[in-house]
């Protein structure tokens, strides 16, 4: 009988000590589960982030060609009213200005 009974509390400690295996093993599982979804949404965070990051600087290009554009062309009609005054100018110190009216 004292064998019987030893072999049944043998096997009640292995059962246990089998499911505190599984137990440890499933939390283990879920620990590393959570840890790769933590990890993908900071990474995934870090992406959005460059991304939005180059857009701006993209974008603040852009703004910046748009104003070098602008102050070129206006400073190429500043340019060529200059010019067109000195041609006016000389035109009336020699006395064409005359036969550029009439035109």
């Amino acid at each position: 009988m004292a064998s019987a009974k030893q072999n049944y509390k043998s096997g009640q400690a292995h059962g246990q000590g089998q499911a505190k295996t599984e137990e440890w093993v499933q939390s283990t599982k879920d620990t590393t589960n959570a840890t790769k979804d933590r990890t993908a949404s900071a990474a995934q965070s870090v992406k959005d982030r460059t991304a939005s990051a180059a857009q701006s600087t993209q974008e603040f290009a852009q703004h910046g060609k748009d104003q070098s554009a602008g102050f070129l062309q206006q400073t190429g009609e500043q340019v060529n009213n200059i010019a067109q005054n000195a041609v006016d100018s000389v035109k009336n110190t020699i006395g064409m200005a005359e036969n550029n009216a009439k035109k």
